[in-house]
């Protein structure tokens, strides 16, 4: 685009208008109204090729911005990689690629291999594809199964859809892999359980699967630390400890998914972290580079990488390759994006803002009978909107999107469950930046505030 095109934004919304086909929305109403374009981002702030400002809430709409926009030391070193060495396929090294890899398992004690690929929904199915493997190779084809939980979410291609408890994200697209069976959930504010010790049962409910399909026959637990679209869900008191238990017992590999809650979201570098859990594979991506450049990662135990050392078998590699798993971009952009969460103290400040955000949600429950429950950890957190609290009915989603369009009238940005889980899209969601100030939640407070008075009377 010249100078000319770019000064003009009726041309940059024509094109996108004609041309961009975007991601998880209805292009119906483009026909008589503009899609939203933003052109520039500054620590929490973003601004639209309107010129309007909006306080971002939600890092860059899915959870990503870890570290805020604006970064020029990330956008300096990524352009120097680039000068030097841009790309080269990962059959072979590159400085980068060992240097973050070295410093991403200082940070994650008992996992030690780092296998590079360029999106969330990659590393997830690189972690099955190594399961599958492994069955393969060591058990005779017995173990191949992997267990997902309701609600849970692992990604948009066919195999991490086959692995999604989503059931509105994953209509229509199938029919899906075999071998992937669903777990419940474990949002005690929905129990399923009555009685105490919730965590525990919701635990046990995976054992009862496990014995239902056989122990011989599952590979795989594959679970977020804490649920991000299915409702930002924070497991109860028991869970994973229960969780740990299970797998150790019936020898099955524990697979945590760290997409959204990596580097820094929840208060500590992971969200397993919280918990005091070991898990055998953690995959990540969004957090790893805050957006800067395209970059995941599926990171191992030894004893995971060691099933794939056999020289005298042509097939005992791991046979997989990621082409953008490749660019020297991704792990230097990662590296400095860790820098910086290190020498700001961000995911301190995450654990102390993330105390704040839910006292003040809480003050909101206090004063909106809508509010059912708020729920999270770190920045990041939930709140389920319900029509009735003693029915727990859940809030009607066009009330519910509305009060987002509420608070976007307010000038800040927050999330909401879409078309995820039938009749249950009905949480508000949050993600700020882990640069979050006292004063930035204050004002995420009052948006909702807002929203919530004008929205649902």
């Amino acid at each position: 685009m010249d100078d000319l095109r770019s000064n003009d934004p009726a041309s940059v919304i024509a094109a996108d208008r004609a041309h961009v086909w975007h991601h998880l929305i209805q292009h119906k109403p483009f026909e008589t109204i503009d899609p939203r374009i933003i052109v520039e981002g500054k620590g929490m702030q973003v601004w639209d090729i309107k010129g309007r400002e909006y306080l971002d809430a939600v890092s860059g709409g899915v959870w990503t911005v870890n570290v805020g926009y604006g970064r020029e030391r990330i956008a300096d070193a990524v352009r120097d990689q680039l000068v030097k060495m841009c790309y080269f396929a990962g059959a072979s090294g590159t400085i980068a690629g060992a240097e973050f890899a070295e410093r991403l398992v200082s940070k994650m004690p008992g996992l030690s291999r780092v296998y590079y690929a360029n999106s969330g929904s990659e590393a997830n199915e690189k972690a099955f594809k190594m399961v599958r493997a492994i069955s393969a190779k060591h058990h005779g084809g017995k173990k191949s199964k992997i267990l997902y939980r309701d609600r849970d979410y692992h990604g948009t291609t066919i195999g991490a859809l086959s692995a999604g408890g989503q059931q509105e994200r994953n209509a229509r697209f199938g029919p899906f892999a075999p071998g992937f069976i669903e777990v419940p959930h474990c949002l005690e504010y929905r129990a399923q359980w009555e009685g105490p010790d919730y965590g525990v049962k919701a635990a046990d409910a995976i054992e009862e699967v496990i014995l239902r399909e056989g122990p011989d026959e599952i590979g795989a637990l594959c679970l977020e630390p804490v649920t991000a679209g299915g409702g930002c869900i924070v497991p109860p008191a028991g869970y994973w400890e229960r969780v740990q238990e299970i797998c150790r017992k019936y020898d099955i590999l524990l697979h945590i998914d760290e997409v959204v809650c990596g580097l820094g979201r929840t208060g500590t570098w992971f969200g397993y972290q919280q918990f005091g859990v070991e898990p055998d594979l953690v995959t990540m991506a969004k957090g790893v580079a805050s957006g800067y450049a395209a970059i995941s990662c599926c990171v191992t135990t030894e004893a995971v990488f060691d099933a794939f050392k056999d020289a005298d078998d042509p097939l005992g590699h791991f046979r997989d390759i990621s082409t953008f798993g490749g660019c020297a971009s991704g792990p230097v952009a990662a590296l400095e994006n860790m820098k910086i969460i290190e020498e700001e103290g961000l995911c301190e400040n995450s654990a102390a803002m993330g105390e704040y955000l839910m006292e003040r949600f809480r003050e909101l429950e206090a004063k909106h009978q809508v509010i059912g429950e708020v729920r999270g950890l770190g920045l990041f957190a939930g709140i389920e909107l319900v029509a009735d609290r003693e029915t727990r009915e859940p809030l009607a989603e066009k009330l519910v999107a509305k009060v987002q369009a509420e608070a976007l009238a307010e000038d800040v940005m927050i999330g909401a469950a879409n078309r995820s889980v039938p009749g249950f899209n009905n949480v508000l969601l949050f993600a700020p930046a882990l640069i979050a100030t006292r004063d930035d939640i204050d004002r995420i407070v009052a948006a909702v505030d807002a929203g919530l008075t004008r929205a649902v009377a």
